[in-house]
């Protein structure tokens, strides 16, 4: 086994010799095994698989070196730029710095841990966030705060489901259902292509998540939708369960509150939510 020095010019493969062993410290993953060269040809942009044209920059904040550095070589494999933070003072720092499309983000850091630094990160931006947690049970603890993290994967997690997961919430953030589709319903326009939504020309600042909740309420204003039908829309083959809508909901109907649009989201209950109209 070998690691190639970041500035070699090849194309490296790592799809067919990887093994997974699980670290006894913090029940984390890494990768081992050997990366062989295939050509001695340098990156293309042709080369980069992406969710668009162009190339995303995703933060990677984990204080685990092993497990960072693993995930940090998926993604760049995968034609992603990464910044890496082991701290979550650092990760602030290159949050303003860098300005990433996406933030992989772990709870337990040195420093400031990473609920504190997504609270700071939702104070400035609605970008999208993937949270990696050492239990289950951190699951209910971010939601219980109202966060409104974008994913969630529970650890020990392979880093090919976290690529996926990547692929989908970057998809979900910036991929329009439909390049012509606007809709609008009263005072409130949803403007699928640009992703935004705006209440009597103010726009409302929605996380992915929150868009496409939105987004699928006024696709059939009036009528009741079940909780697990949002989260399927929301945050497809999420860690998460059903409690997260009703927290992204809360996130949502606070926002459209602050712009104007106070009470138009109605919980119907035992079952869901739906878009009142008229009103």
């Amino acid at each position: 086994m070998y690691f190639a020095p970041t500035n070699a010019c090849m194309k490296i493969d790592i799809s067919k010799s990887l093994n997974v062993i699980q670290t006894k410290s913090k029940q984390s993953l890494i990768i081992v095994g050997s990366m062989m060269p295939v050509s001695n040809t340098s990156f293309s942009n042709s080369d980069f698989q992406t969710t668009n044209s162009r190339r995303y920059t995703v933060l990677v904040v984990e204080d685990e070196a092993a497990l960072a550095e693993a995930i940090e070589l998926y993604l760049r494999n995968e034609g992603y730029k990464t910044e890496r933070a082991s701290d979550g003072e650092r990760a602030l720092e290159l949050f303003q710095f860098a300005q990433p499309d996406l933030v992989i983000l772990d709870i337990g850091l040195p420093k400031l841990d990473g609920i504190e630094v997504l609270k700071r990160i939702r104070i400035k931006s609605t970008i999208p966030v993937i949270m990696l947690t050492a239990r289950s049970e951190e699951v209910d603890e971010l939601l219980g705060l109202g966060l409104g993290a974008d994913d969630y994967v529970t650890k020990p997690a392979s880093p090919r489901k976290l690529m996926a997961r990547v692929k989908a919430v970057l998809k979900r953030s910036v991929a329009p259902v439909s390049e012509s589709e606007r809709i609008r319903i009263g005072a409130v326009d949803i403007d699928v292509y640009g992703m935004k939504a705006s209440f009597d020309n103010q726009e409302i600042p929605l996380t992915p998540s929150e868009f496409r909740m939105l987004h699928h309420l006024a696709l059939t204003p009036g009528r009741a939708i079940e909780r697990l039908e949002l989260l399927e829309v929301a945050m497809p083959d999420s860690d998460a369960l059903e409690r997260a809508v009703d927290i992204h909901m809360t996130n949502l109907r606070r926002k459209l509150k602050e712009a104007g649009a106070d009470d138009i989201i109605e919980t119907v209950r035992g079952m869901g939510y739906r878009l009142k109209t008229p009103y």
